[in-house]
């Protein structure tokens, strides 16, 4: 029996903020010389990737789908007062005790609705996309006509970009090889359908009130 995390509110906000990221970075690869060096636009049906303006449009294109989604999870969660995602005081140590638990294989503390390196690594993603988003938009703001930046704020905006992508990069990496620990791997199920089992809410996030609610009515309705 499976009971429902995640609604389809946030299953189309998840998977359109990580398809338009995924587009951001291969389009702003192709602002650089990088694809025709290494022959990738020899590839069949990937020769637009050699063309600057054409992977400059997409990559503003992909840019203001993402800034439309957060400013709608912003709002959406804001309206209905849903703030279980974020950070709290302890999830550090919280998060080191989860782990440490599913390393060894031993009983890990209860959670809430999310784990507490959830909450962390959602807070890590956020700035980082927020980096990229003022600093993206200065970099942009030079190419609309009559407006110019210093040279000093351009290569700050740059650099800040550059090193906002690389930070993506590597908590998108960190993201995906959490699933590699099988007690997570039951997660990937909400986030596709929206459902998890209840046995594992019952286990895993006995914090999580209203799912342990559900999981005892599913398991109720079986029995």
């Amino acid at each position: 029996m499976k009971v429902n995390r995640q609604s389809l509110s946030n299953r189309v906000v998840h998977w359109l903020t990580a398809l338009s990221i995924f587009w951001l970075i291969v389009t702003g690869v192709g602002q650089m010389p990088v694809y025709k060096r290494y022959f990738v636009t020899e590839i069949p049906g990937l020769s637009f990737l050699g063309s600057y303006f054409t992977t400059l449009n997409q990559h503003y294109i992909a840019g203001a789908i993402l800034i439309a989604v957060g400013f709608y999870h912003l709002f959406y969660h804001a309206m209905r007062r849903e703030f279980d995602i974020l950070p709290r005081r302890g999830d550090v140590r919280a998060s080191i005790a989860v782990i440490k638990a599913m390393l060894k294989g031993e009983p890990e503390p209860p959670s809430e609705k999310y784990l507490p390196e959830q909450r962390l690594a959602y807070a890590f993603i956020a700035l980082t996309i927020l980096l990229m988003v003022v600093s993206g938009v200065m970099k942009s703001w030079k190419n609309l006509t009559g407006n110019e930046l210093s040279d000093f704020w351009l290569y700050w905006a740059a650099t800040l970009h550059n090193a906002g992508m690389m930070l993506l990069i590597f908590g998108i990496i960190a993201h995906l090889a959490a699933f590699w620990l099988k007690p997570n791997r039951k997660l990937l199920g909400g986030m596709v359908h929206g459902k998890v089992e209840a046995h594992y809410v019952l286990e895993r996030h006995g914090k999580w009130k209203e799912g342990i609610k559900r999981a005892q009515k599913a398991l109720e309705r079986e029995a």
